[in-house]
C-alpha cells in the first residue's frame, strides 16, 4: 500500500461544546495520510488513476463548512469515513487539531486510523 498525504490543511468548521465556540466557526488543522495503491497512476501518469489532492481539499472544505461537531473525535471519524467512502482509500490516518485553544499550547487534537 502507498500513502498519499496532505499536511497542515487549514479548514473552517463549527467545532466545540462551549458557548464561545458555538458563536462562530473555528479554523482547525488537518493532516491526512491516505492509503491507496498508486501503481496505476505511476504507470499511466493520469490523475484519474489516483487520489486528486485538490478534489479532496475542495470537498472537505465544503463538507466541514456546513457541519457542527461537539468533539474533535467526531470530526476525525467523519473525515476518515468520508475519505474511505468517497476516494477508494483502503486505510486512512487523520490528525485533527484546534489551534491556540489554551495559553501556552500551540495545538490540541486527536489522531485516528481506520481501514475498510
Amino acid at each position: 500500500m502507498d500513502i498519499i498525504f496532505i499536511e497542515e490543511l487549514r479548514v473552517d468548521t463549527w467545532i466545540g461544546i462551549y458557548p464561545r465556540e458555538k458563536a462562530m466557526p473555528q479554523t482547525i488543522e488537518l493532516s491526512l495520510q491516505i492509503g491507496v495503491s498508486t501503481a496505476s497512476a505511476g504507470a499511466s501518469d493520469d490523475i484519474r488513476d489516483t487520489v486528486d489532492y485538490a478534489v479532496v481539499v475542495q470537498r472537505l472544505r465544503a463538507e466541514l463548512a456546513e457541519r457542527h461537531f461537539n468533539l474533535l473525535e467526531k470530526l476525525a471519524e467523519f473525515v476518515a469515513t468520508f475519505l474511505l467512502e468517497n476516494f477508494a482509500a483502503q486505510w486512512i490516518r487523520v490528525s485533527v487539531a484546534k489551534l491556540g485553544m489554551m495559553p501556552g499550547v500551540k495545538r490540541v487534537g486527536v489522531i485516528i486510523e481506520r481501514s475498510v
